[in-house]
């Protein structure tokens, strides 16, 4: 997704930016949400017994893999969000070079 998102820069190129964003809601965005699902029996059991079994950094690794999932969701969400303000703007951009 980065190297497409690269490559649609240097002339405005609609078909890379789209492609970009697409592989990035495949191989980013649900990676994190299956991720997320694998994780919630054990984020269930220690919501409901307190139980944890692993640890990073003295916090329970549930708590701390949420954690950072919840981070690299968020940027991957504003990615997308600036590449569809980029994407219509360039759009726009180009829909007034085919008036002139």
């Amino acid at each position: 997704p980065s190297l497409l998102g690269l490559l649609s820069f240097p002339r405005n190129n609609i078909s890379y930016l789209v492609l970009s964003m697409i592989s990035t809601g495949l191989f980013s965005i649900a990676p994190l949400i299956y991720g997320a699902m694998e994780m919630f029996p054990m984020a269930q059991q220690l919501y409901r017994h307190g139980k944890a079994y692993r640890f990073i950094f003295g916090f329970s690794a549930v708590s701390v893999m949420y954690l950072v999932v919840v981070v690299a969701a968020q940027v991957h969400g504003w990615q997308l969000y600036y590449s569809k303000k980029l994407l219509d703007s360039w759009f726009t951009s180009t829909q007034e070079k085919k008036k002139k």
